[in-house]
């Protein structure tokens, strides 16, 4: 099979490379459906948990380097069929750099201590925290010197407290969906 040196460590593989693509595709898709409600939410985290537990980190992580950098490139991937540096340099684009750390986490937790549902479950959670800390930080630093929003609480509550739920769910869907499939792509 065809290979590429990755930096001395690992060799890519071809099929490296085309479950790479295949998971951008899929984040781009996920970002894209926009699921209506008091405050509406995408698909996004549900592509990259669920990438976490099929790719692993490295792979993971080198679909979300993708999605960004096409979103930066001005390829219409980010919600809303947004693109640009301008949207990553918004008061949301924090999230989408945590979105590399997220998948950092929950791919190490599921690689260091297995593929059982809690261990997922957990992972992704942890990867999760981690995501909502970078985009929070971010929207802080950048949204409140534009608006009269002050202090923690009011952050997080526009920030973080709507999407807790939506979020669990979307940890729960992609550890179920990571345990059935991982299993059939592996053979």
């Amino acid at each position: 099979m065809r290979t590429l040196r990755d930096k001395g460590t690992k060799k890519l593989t071809v099929r490296d490379m085309a479950e790479v693509g295949l998971f951008t595709a899929v984040l781009v898709i996920c970002s894209w459906i926009s699921i209506p409600s008091t405050v509406p939410f995408t698909l996004q985290t549900l592509a990259i948990f669920l990438s976490a537990g099929l790719l692993g980190t490295r792979k993971s992580v080198a679909a979300v380097i993708v999605y960004i950098l096409l979103g930066a490139a001005g390829v219409p991937v980010f919600s809303g069929f947004r693109a640009g540096i301008g949207t990553i340099l918004g008061p949301t684009g924090g999230y989408m750099i945590g979105f590399i750390p997220a998948v950092i986490i929950a791919g190490a937790g599921i690689s260091r201590f297995g593929r059982s549902f809690p261990v997922m479950a957990a992972s992704m959670s942890a990867g999760l925290i981690v995501c909502y800390a970078f985009g929070t930080l971010w929207f802080a630093f950048v949204y409140t010197g534009a608006a009269n929003v002050t202090g923690i609480g009011s952050i997080l509550s526009m920030c973080v407290v709507p999407y807790i739920v939506p979020d669990a769910v979307k940890i729960i869907l992609a550890a179920i969906l990571s345990r059935r499939i991982y299993p059939l792509i592996r053979r």
